[in-house]
């Protein structure tokens, strides 16, 4: 067959026209396009009829996009905001592991296998996937408020938990095996991964904060897009290599260390923005490489343990967490957000139960299980998403609640005549001041902790979320405002804004920015008003300014 001559670009079309084809028909089906990715998956995999995709390759490129995933969210993630968590993200991730690996280990008991076996399966349950989680947040527009970086903090340190795991569990082996391995030896294989973990975040934080930005500075004065370009992806993929390679470090981590010392320079910004485009490529392969591994007959030959696997996962993991997050004082909001972003498992628990079967530590069933478990906990978390999201929306704050930064308030608001502002960023922070100034009623809606307190700074009523929810959409009073600003860049998500505002008030003067002639084109389609394409705008006022001098030196 032509494609065992080249199996990488076999496994790169393949995963990716399939993973098309069956997202499209996800998203018509309202169903998320994951969803879609993870059936490609199955269908390109061994255990299905026809073209079997390499799966050693699948998952190497599924490791880039963890890499670029985390190396983006590093990004926007400073040392400040990681510490600012650490009170609930260390002992709440600590305490769901437990509990996840004692439901696990439960498990295992009733399945007949050994004390060991089940602690590695426990384990193996207890970790939730980064993919999945920064996703999930991604499309709620969460993942910069307070409870996003209480989710991606409480996500780091259970990635440096599976670190220490992974290291351990050889000697565990050996120890259990009554091979007379000492608990010294083990203390000391410990201290070891404590030790090059530490080196690896001191050299980030000492070297790596000077040095990145430097470098990524004077590739920017060069002028060439295409160096810079490559500048962010040498430093994601470089520095997460370098820390897998040297320290033992996850690349996982090594890129969240390398976005971070990024973040704090100007360039951050523009950095995501070029890595956005491999980024999500190689996300999308991440969910094909999922699928490929899953082998259907475990959900006829096992379907009891698959269930109460999936009941681990997805109730048993979601319950603790809510429990430990209100247990630290945190708003049922925040309970929520996070108990949704761990109902799932993922990378680390394929290596984990791969590792456990390698050292004769756990049955070869338990890897059906855990991708049985992994593959439907990734299906149904965008439904645990939204179940959680109607059940904090259906219930008042109880009066004992601690509020926090990252409560939602949709109270319908009850200004008419008003202007909204979608997005509070460069463009849209502007267009709020000017608003302002004119004496006008202001309605802001974004998602970011730092767009909501300058929209409040500038006296907006603010509303905290994703605009394309129906429930923000009610709250915000389209039907009775004045006019819709639309300042967001992601082209889909402002195309979605300006449908649903169109259905609401076909009346409603519609405003927004476009970054294409295609974009113009949609969202007129769609029933913009205005759409103010940046590079006409910017050709325009240089006319007129040349036009102007012109004229001014016509003799007359």
């Amino acid at each position: 067959m032509p494609e065992q001559h080249t199996p990488l670009i076999a496994t790169i079309a393949a995963g990716l026209m399939l993973a098309f084809v069956f997202g499209l028909i996800a998203q018509r089906l309202r169903i998320q396009p994951l969803v879609g990715y993870l059936l490609a998956g199955v269908m390109v995999g061994p255990y299905t009829p026809g073209f079997t995709a390499d799966p050693a390759l699948a998952t190497e490129l599924a490791e880039i996009g963890v890499i670029l995933l985390m190396f983006g969210v590093g990004l926007h993630f400073s040392l400040k905001d990681l510490l600012s968590v650490a009170r609930i993200a260390i002992p709440g991730a600590i305490g769901q592991i437990s509990v996840a690996t004692l439901m696990g280990a439960g498990l295992s008991w009733a399945l007949g296998w050994t004390p060991l076996a089940g602690f590695v399966f426990g384990l193996a349950l207890s970790v939730a996937s980064t993919v999945v989680l920064i996703r999930a947040l991604q499309d709620r527009h969460i993942l910069e408020t307070h409870r996003g970086r209480i989710a991606v903090g409480w996500l780091v340190v259970e990635d440096l938990a599976m670190v220490l795991a992974l290291v351990l569990l050889p000697a565990l082996a050996l120890a259990t095996a009554g091979n007379g391995v000492p608990a010294t030896r083990i203390l000391f294989s410990l201290l070891i991964v404590l030790a090059k973990v530490s080196i690896f975040v001191a050299i980030m934080l000492v070297v790596g904060r000077r040095l990145i930005p430097w470098l990524m500075h004077h590739t920017a004065h060069t002028g060439s897009r295409e160096l810079f370009r490559l500048a962010v992806y040498a430093v994601a993929l470089g520095v997460a290599y370098g820390a897998h390679y040297f320290f033992d470090v996850s690349f996982a981590l090594g890129a969240f260390f390398a976005g971070m010392v990024l973040g704090e320079s100007d360039l951050s910004q523009r950095a995501a923005e070029e890595a956005i485009p491999l980024r999500d490529a190689f996300a999308v392969l991440f969910f094909v490489s999922v699928g490929m591994l899953l082998n259907p007959s475990v959900f006829v030959n096992a379907p009891l343990a698959v269930i109460a696997t999936i009941a681990i996962i997805v109730v048993g993991k979601s319950v603790a967490a809510y429990l430990i997050v209100r247990a630290f004082g945190h708003s049922r909001s925040t309970a929520f957000t996070v108990s949704a972003s761990l109902a799932q498992i993922g990378e680390f628990s394929f290596i984990l139960i791969g590792i456990g079967i390698t050292l004769n530590m756990v049955p070869k069933e338990s890897r059906d299980l855990i991708l049985a478990g992994a593959i439907v906990s990734i299906m149904i978390n965008p439904f645990v998403f939204t179940l959680l999201e109607r059940l904090n929306t259906d219930k008042e704050a109880a009066p004992t609640d601690k509020p926090d930064e990252s409560t939602t308030d949709l109270t319908p608001t009850t200004l008419s005549g008003h202007d909204i502002v979608i997005g509070y960023g460069r463009v849209g922070s502007l267009v709020g001041a000017g608003l302002k100034d004119d004496g006008g009623n202001l309605i802001v809606v974004e998602a970011s902790d730092a767009g909501v307190d300058r929209a409040r700074k500038d006296g907006a009523e603010v509303f905290s979320g994703n605009a394309a929810e129906p429930a923000l959409i009610a709250a915000i009073n389209l039907a009775g405002a004045r006019r819709l600003y639309v300042t967001i860049p992601e082209a889909f998500e402002a195309g979605q804004i300006i449908q649903q505002a169109r259905a609401a008030n076909p009346k409603l003067d519609i405003l927004a920015r476009a970054h294409s002639s295609a974009t113009v084109e949609h969202f007129e389609k769609l029933g913009a008003n205005l759409i103010v394409l940046g590079e006409t705008e910017i050709a325009h006022r240089m006319l007129e300014r040349g036009r102007g001098d012109m004229a001014a030196a016509v003799p007359v």
